[in-house]
């Protein structure tokens, strides 16, 4: 039986395979239309995949796909460096400002307000992808320092 510690390394390699990370990105406007149209069973099978897709992957063949990276980098920002996700410095703001926006995204869903709908969700995702962007910048250039000694 694996132990936690292997199985968390598991599941990080397979999560880093970038199909896991694109398909993820997927789910947030999937789930904004399900909210949207009423059809829980998609956001239910929605949520399930969300669960399940760390683990769908096998792990990558390399690191140098930028999706892996952004996984790595997430793992290496909150467990190596030791990071929160959610603080008022840069990027975790990102995060936070995120937390209304998502919300107000699946609220403007469930009232059936397109345009509203739309665009909370493109600036959600815009949130999340310039957060990523700033944590794989930040890793990149800690393992260039670190390869430089």
């Amino acid at each position: 039986m694996e132990s936690v510690g292997e199985f968390s390394e598991t599941f990080w390699n397979r999560h880093s395979n970038p199909k896991s990370g694109w398909s993820r990105m997927l789910v947030f406007p999937v789930l904004l239309y399900a909210v949207y149209q009423r059809r829980w069973r998609v956001a239910g099978a929605a949520v399930v995949f969300t669960a399940l897709n760390p683990i769908l992957f096998s792990p990558p063949a390399d690191d140098e796909a930028w999706m892996t990276r952004v996984v790595l980098a997430e793992r290496w920002w909150t467990t190596e460096y030791g990071q929160p996700i959610f603080e008022l410095s840069y990027p975790n703001v990102l995060n936070v400002l995120n937390i209304p926006v998502a919300g107000y995204a699946f609220i403007a869903a469930y009232r059936q307000r397109p345009r509203h709908t739309m665009l909370a969700g493109v600036v959600s995702m815009a949130l999340k992808l310039w957060y990523v962007a700033a944590l794989v910048r930040r890793y990149d250039a800690e393992k260039e320092k670190t390869r430089g000694k």
